[in-house]
């Protein structure tokens, strides 16, 4: 019996998205054509698509006896978490021949890190890179020759825009494939101390870059919960990969065994028998079931945004509110880093996504009645974890734990860490923001203290490092959003905020920018909207002012007289040197195009 509450918001999302959901299956229906994609091609287009083919594959495709298959790659060898999809395409094609099919690689996606770009220019290109790879993505897959296609995709922002491209082409059977996380390096306690002692110049750059290279040392994904990790979460829960893959480390044989199950169980879908395009895997209940585990894991604040945008590509409107409502009964079941000091190497051998998924359905807290890259068969095969068979040549899945193998990290939904999801929605008189509750202390949900108003990041921390901010403050950092400057990330205030917390003194942040999926020691109010450039009352707000954050309330208030408030003017800010350098004039339209965070930040809808 799935929970009541989880059963309200879900009804009230199919509700509110009747006449949109409704126009995007009819057009997905309009777009799905009975027979071989190369049945309908003209001899001259078919020529062009195959002629770099091997002999097996031309005819093979030309012939229509088996699926052809796109991949949609996001390779590339500057980023550890892609660099194993360079071999990847061979070993898909190798696999499609085994399987009767055929491959191509249709094109391939940009993949940036807000890692490398933390504090710079270029992140201010970020959050947009999402709806440039899904309209890369749908450019790679607008020849129309392919039944079904693999997205290659892992981090950030990558994933939500192959979802979103994916999703304009609804009618192909899609399977997301990951490439792992690195194997486990330097503790993340460790890592964040290193940091903290160099914003407080008492270790210098050496010491911080060792410490950091022993974290972030080989191929595959960083090993904090961050957005890559939330993202990798997401997409299983969701259906779109398959059961267990999410956090196997590359290069390992089950991962290879794992791909190449991957690519036989996208040739089973694409058979009229075993049809399952992904427009009917990311229902209005699959994008309920993502919500649950970001909020029972703490995940990353960005899926804030990015759910919005990814239900909306297909057809659903999801807000903030109904996250909100969700976070009420969804406990907290996870501690990774940064809710705890463990890492997602960490998690998969506790338990992992098998023990979590099996709790939350058993607690009523998850749809089964979802159709995955598996089928109509819901999501109960995901309770089971992936084994190589002993002859190594496949995979085969076994019931996972029936007990948390680690209660400091994973635990079951009848004894959480909290009976609160990882994720609150807070409104006031500033406007509304999410914050990541899941890796504060209680003494931290509660500040009321004066505002110290900042146009940027740098702003502030030339203030700390002038010995200013030794005190209780809310730190307002403004003219962040979207629409000002691409909404970049602020992920290198948290050292420094974090020494001031360490130091006695209560901080929190408030912003309309973005934290990084990493962020959490410091309250932070991220995501104001309306944001500064739009009038939000967040560009009112004067040095000074006492600001009350209350995230058990879930409250914002800027305790200013509302007669006051109206009356003041908002605040002007020169941005005119976040417009031209590191590509960023390329932008200008995409800035003026964004909706709010509210609305998922997006340029598309």
């Amino acid at each position: 019996m799935v929970h009541s509450k989880v059963q309200a918001v879900t009804q009230r999302i199919v509700e509110r998205s009747e006449e949109t959901r409704g126009e995007y299956l009819a057009q997905v229906e309009r777009a799905h054509i009975t027979g071989r994609a190369s049945s309908h091609l003209s001899c001259g287009n078919l020529a062009h698509a195959i002629a770099a083919c091997s002999e097996r594959d031309k005819d093979l495709i030309a012939s229509g006896r088996g699926p052809n298959l796109a991949i949609v790659n996001a390779y590339n060898d500057m980023l550890s978490a892609h660099q194993p999809y360079g071999s990847y395409p061979d070993l898909i094609k190798k696999a499609a021949i085994s399987s009767g099919a055929s491959a191509q690689v249709a094109g391939g996606v940009p993949a940036m890190c807000d890692g490398v770009t933390q504090g710079r220019a270029g992140m201010e290109l970020s959050l947009f890179s999402r709806d440039v790879i899904a309209m890369s993505t749908a450019i790679a897959l607008s020849h129309d020759v392919f039944e079904g296609a693999f997205y290659l995709g892992i981090c950030d922002k990558i994933v939500p825009g192959l979802v979103i491209g994916a999703l304009a082409f609804g009618h192909l059977p899609a399977m997301f494939v990951p490439a792992g996380p690195m194997p486990t390096g330097l503790s993340n306690s460790e890592k964040a101390r290193v940091r903290q002692l160099y914003a407080e110049g008492k270790v210098g750059r050496k010491e911080l870059l060792e410490a950091e290279s022993a974290s972030y040392h080989s191929p595959g994904t960083c090993t904090f919960y961050g957005t890559a990790n939330s993202n990798q979460m997401l997409v299983e829960i969701m259906g779109l990969q398959l059961p267990g893959s999410s956090f196997v480390n590359p290069g390992t044989e089950l991962r290879q065994a794992l791909n190449d199950a991957a690519v036989k169980q996208l040739v089973q879908i694409t058979e009229p028998s075993q049809y399952t395009p992904i427009a009917k895997i990311l229902s209005e209940k699959a994008f309920v079931n993502g919500i649950v585990g970001l909020l029972a894991t703490g995940g990353s604040t960005n899926h804030t945004l990015h759910l919005i945008a990814m239900a909306r590509a297909a057809g659903i409107q999801i807000t903030w509110q109904d996250m909100a409502e969700l976070s009420e009964v969804v406990p907290l079941m996870c501690h990774v880093y940064p809710n705890g000091t463990a890492d997602i190497n960490h998690f998969a051998a506790a338990g992992g996504m098998q023990f979590l998924i099996r709790e939350l359905l058993d607690a009523g807290l998850l749809h089964d009645d979802v159709h995955t890259v598996l089928g109509e068969s819901g999501l109960k095969p995901y309770c089971h974890d992936p084994f190589l068979s002993e002859d190594k040549a496949s995979v085969v899945w076994r019931p996972t734990v029936e007990e948390t193998g680690d209660a400091s990290i994973l635990r079951p939904a009848s004894d959480p860490f909290s009976q609160h999801g990882g994720l609150q929605l807070l409104d006031g008189n500033l406007g509304r923001s999410v914050i990541k509750v899941s890796a504060l202390k209680s003494d931290q949900l509660y500040i009321k203290a004066p505002a110290v108003v900042f146009e940027s990041q740098d702003e502030l921390l030339e203030r700390f490092k002038a010995g200013e901010l030794d005190k209780d403050f809310v730190a307002v950092v403004r003219f962040q959003g979207p629409q000002a400057i691409g909404m970049p990330e602020l992920h290198k205030l948290t050292p420094t905020l974090g020494v001031l917390q360490d130091r006695g003194f209560k901080v929190a942040l408030v912003t309309d920018g973005r934290m990084s999926g990493a962020s959490g020691k410091v309250p932070a109010a991220i995501h104001m909207s309306p944001e500064a450039v739009e009038g939000g009352a967040i560009a009112k707000v004067r040095e000074g002012d006492v600001i009350e954050l209350d995230a058990k309330a879930g409250t914002l208030v800027l305790h200013v007289d509302d007669a006051e408030l109206a009356a003041r003017p908002l605040a002007e800010v020169d941005l005119s040197a976040h417009s031209r350098g590191m590509g960023r004039e390329l932008f200008k339209n995409l800035r003026a195009l964004a909706t709010g965070a509210e609305s998922g930040a997006s340029i598309l809808y």
